[in-house]
C-alpha cells in the first residue's frame, strides 16, 4: 500500500531546499547604527506609542478607581468568611 501524499515518512518536494539556496542573515539594519541612534530610536518610539493611548478623563479614572476599591474590599470580606468558617470546622473536627 502506498504512502499518502504529504505523509511524515515520505516529505514534499517543495519542503526540501537545498544548503546552498539559504541565505544567511549578517546584521540587518541594527548593525549599521550605534547605540546612541538605536537608543534615540527606541525613545521616538516610545513618544509615539504614547500619543496613540487613549487616556480616561477624570470621571473615568475616580469610576474605575472607585469599582476596583470596592471589588477588593468584597474579595476581602469573601476570603474572610471563609477563612472563619473553616477555622470554626477545624477545631470542631480536631477538638
Amino acid at each position: 500500500m502506498a504512502d499518502a501524499v504529504g505523509s511524515i515518512d515520505t516529505p514534499d518536494a517543495q519542503d526540501e531546499v537545498p544548503e546552498s539556496n539559504k541565505k544567511t542573515r549578517k546584521g540587518g539594519k541594527r548593525a549599521k547604527k550605534g547605540p546612541l541612534k538605536r537608543l534615540a530610536t527606541f525613545y521616538r518610539q516610545i513618544v509615539a506609542e504614547l500619543r496613540k493611548v487613549v487616556w480616561p478623563s477624570r470621571n473615568q479614572l475616580t469610576t474605575y478607581t472607585t469599582v476596583v476599591i470596592v471589588f477588593v474590599l468584597v474579595m476581602i470580606g469573601l476570603v474572610t468568611v471563609i477563612d472563619y468558617g473553616l477555622n470554626h470546622a477545624a477545631k470542631y473536627v480536631f477538638g
